[in-house]
This record gives structure tokens, C-alpha cells and sequence, in this order.
């Protein structure tokens, strides 16, 4: 996907950055701030995105909000040089790729545990401990209620699913029992 690539050679590209001069984090919160500011607000998406409006127009736009944000002198550049290639509209997908190459340099992950319905903080500790003995590393946890999973836990942790759901076990019996 041309997409993905583009974004993760960007991402590479200011993660190196970052690392060699310092300040890794405080690029990624800049980065995560303007994805956010874009991604909350249609108009201001379509006004850094749009070819109609002069460049010089959307720069004064990016600077209004870049010392709204407060960013860094490394982020300006980038942002300049993603306006000077048309290329603000992936911000959101750069961010997100850079939010990963940090928590993976960190040595974090972040799980997404899905449950029937909210889990106690008790409940919430032990998942999380089991969920760092199998990855290795720091878990940050996301947590989402779906009651169609009936009862137990599906945690997500990268590409890793691991189902411990009511409805997946009633499934798999019902597929045993019809054989």
C-alpha cells in the first residue's frame, strides 16, 4: 500500500531524527496534536489539504496552529515540507506510525481488551499482567465493553488476538457437536 509506505518512510525518517538530536517524544505529541486538531475538524483537514487554496494561505493557517500547538523547530520543517509536497493529508497516518516506532523503541505495547462488561480495576491488573508476561514488554491497555461477547476477554495486542470470549467457546462447542 502506497500509503503506508510513504507514511512509515516519513515516520522512519523523523524517528531517526528525533533519536539522533534528542526530543523523540515531544515530536510524536507535536505530530499526535496536529493529527488530532486535523482529524477533529473537517474544515481545517480541507483547508491544509486542498490545492485551491494558495500554499501561502494554508501556511498561515499551519503557523497559526503550529504556535497554537507549541511544536518544536523540527516539526515545523516538517509540516512545511509536507505542505511543499501535498502531503499534509497524511499526518494522521505518519503519527501513528511514529507513535509505534517509539512505544516499540520503549519496549511498550499497546492491547485493546474487549470484555462483556466493565472490567474492575482488580480484573484490569491481572489481564494486564498476563498480557506483558506473553508480549515482554510494558502493556498499556485500551479497554472496550461489547456485550454480545456474552462473558470473558478478547485482548488485542498488536497483531496478536487472544479470545477467551463465552461466544468463541460457545462456537467452537457448537462446531464440535455438529461433526
Amino acid at each position: 500500500m502506497i500509503t503506508g509506505s510513504l507514511s512509515r518512510r516519513y515516520a522512519k525518517a523523523i524517528f531517526d531524527i528525533g533519536s539522533e538530536q534528542g526530543g523523540l517524544d515531544k515530536l510524536g505529541s507535536d505530530l499526535r496534536s496536529l493529527a488530532k486538531a486535523m482529524h477533529e475538524s473537517a474544515e481545517l483537514r480541507s483547508t491544509l489539504t486542498s490545492p485551491a487554496i494558495s500554499r501561502t494561505d494554508r501556511k498561515k493557517v499551519i503557523d497559526g496552529l503550529l504556535q497554537a500547538i507549541g511544536v518544536v523547530s523540527t516539526t515545523r520543517n516538517l509540516v512545511y515540507l509536507l505542505l511543499d509536497g501535498e502531503r499534509l493529508g497524511y499526518v494522521q497516518a505518519i503519527s501513528r506510525e511514529l507513535d509505534a516506532m517509539i512505544e516499540t523503541k520503549a519496549g511498550r505495547v499497546t492491547a485493546e481488551v474487549t470484555s462483556a462488561k466493565p472490567l474492575d480495576p482488580g480484573q484490569l491488573s491481572q489481564i494486564t499482567a498476563a498480557l506483558e508476561k506473553l508480549s515482554g514488554k510494558k502493556v498499556t491497555v485500551t479497554k472496550r465493553e461489547d456485550p454480545e461477547l456474552l462473558g470473558g476477554v478478547v485482548a488485542k495486542v498488536g497483531d496478536t488476538v487472544y479470545d477467551g470470549s463465552l461466544r468463541t467457546q460457545l462456537r467452537t462447542l457448537r462446531d464440535e457437536l455438529s461433526k
